[in-house]
């Protein structure tokens, strides 16, 4: 199932489930809170079966979830799937040997982290978040993926902000696997 195998029905509860909070975390920024969806069983079954669908079709053997809200997506996905689930940290949030990813932000430099042993020459990895923006820590964790040894089996999203460009920006990291975003806004 694709984003356009997606009906209208489902589509339009999961846009529901979805309210825009003005200016947080600063003056002229719109949040995009998922928690009402998160708290419909319903719209989150939906979400989920839609990232199982995709990890299927794409071969992942793991998958990625992005901290902190990728999290809460990508665990359901991995125990659905039947596949392992790898957690991308802020830097210094791992014990033990990490392997780590500086990237830009807008306003800065961040790094996000993962464990060096947890994925292998073997896997293919689906990078999984709720929300795609510039695009700085999907592009970062990409990176993380390949130096860790393993193959990017694609990112899927549940909305791509477009007017951010974040797509454009992990192009290139992305070569041949797929991106996709369930609802572009």
């Amino acid at each position: 199932m694709t984003s356009t195998d997606i009906d209208d029905t489902t589509r339009e509860l999961l846009l529901s489930r979805i309210r825009d909070v003005p200016d947080y975390p600063k003056p002229g920024v719109l949040f995009k809170d998922i928690t009402p969806l998160l708290a419909d069983p319903v719209a989150f079954t939906a979400l989920t079966d839609w990232f199982v669908e995709l990890c299927v079709r794409h071969g992942a053997t793991k998958i990625v979830g992005l901290e902190a809200r990728g999290f809460i997506l990508a665990a359901p996905v991995s125990v659905r799937a039947g596949i392992g689930f790898v957690p991308v940290r802020k830097a210094g949030k791992l014990p033990g040997a990490t392997l780590g990813q500086a990237y830009e932000l807008e306003y800065g430099t961040a790094e996000i982290e993962i464990h060096a042993e947890d994925l292998s020459a073997d896997d293919r990895v689906m990078v999984i978040d709720d929300v795609l923006a510039t695009g700085g820590t999907a592009e970062a964790s990409l990176e993380l993926i390949r130096r860790a040894g393993a193959q990017v089996a694609g990112v899927s999203v549940l909305m791509e902000l477009g007017f951010l460009a974040g797509r454009g920006r992990l192009e290139t990291g992305l070569r041949d696997a797929p991106l996709e975003a369930l609802i572009t806004l």
